[in-house]
């Protein structure tokens, strides 16, 4: 019973094995790198690292690929592989050869950006202007010092403007977006030097 049990875990060892990919050091210096990057805007290294891989393959990978090649647990991978679902960063697609579920992820560096602004102004941008918004409708808000409410109305009012500007930005076509990206200092020699800040 033992034998069979050790035979089995050899087995799902070498099958582990032989799904993984050989990274060059190029992509595993970007995958260890973004998932370091990861931890510092507050998502999980394993999942940020996940992200790094599909997204450099530019190919639909198994989770056991993809455990086997980042040398982390299963289960790890389907916990990781659910949190990048959730932020529609990975998308699942089937294979007629394979049962197996297999993720993707935008190949384009724009659609990948336009994703991350898009999930990370709905979950952290949108319900700081709610709740200002809530403040300043509240019968109390007349109550707070002028400068409180001057503060809190203009913070309002420069975050609902940067929704406004962000929401266009990710309606704008990529070819569109990186001719304004490279207009860079021509954009500011249109401002009145009065205008423009140190």
């Amino acid at each position: 019973m033992v034998n069979t049990a050790r035979r089995k875990e050899a087995m799902q060892d070498n099958a582990a094995e032989a799904a993984a990919v050989d990274l060059t050091p190029v992509a595993r210096r970007f995958v260890l790198h973004w998932g370091e990057m990861g931890t510092r805007w507050g998502v999980n290294r394993t999942v940020s690292q996940i992200h790094a891989l599909v997204y450099l393959m530019g190919r639909p990978m198994h989770a056991e690929e993809i455990a086997a090649t980042l040398r982390v647990a299963r289960s790890n991978v389907s916990t990781s592989l659910r949190d990048l679902l959730h932020w529609n960063l990975v998308r699942v697609v089937h294979r007629m050869e394979d049962r197996r579920d297999h993720f993707e992820t935008a190949r384009d560096p724009w659609d990948l950006l336009r994703t991350i602004v898009r999930e990370r102004k709905a979950r952290e941008f949108d319900p700081t202007v709610t709740v200002l918004r809530e403040c300043i409708g509240d019968a109390a808000f007349t109550q707070e010092s002028t400068a409180t409410r001057a503060r809190l109305t203009e913070t309002l009012a420069l975050m609902e403007a940067l929704s406004s500007w962000t929401d266009e930005m990710l309606r704008l076509d990529t070819t569109t977006l990186t001719r304004l990206m490279k207009m860079g200092d021509k954009v500011r020699a249109l401002l009145p030097a009065s205008k423009r800040r140190p």
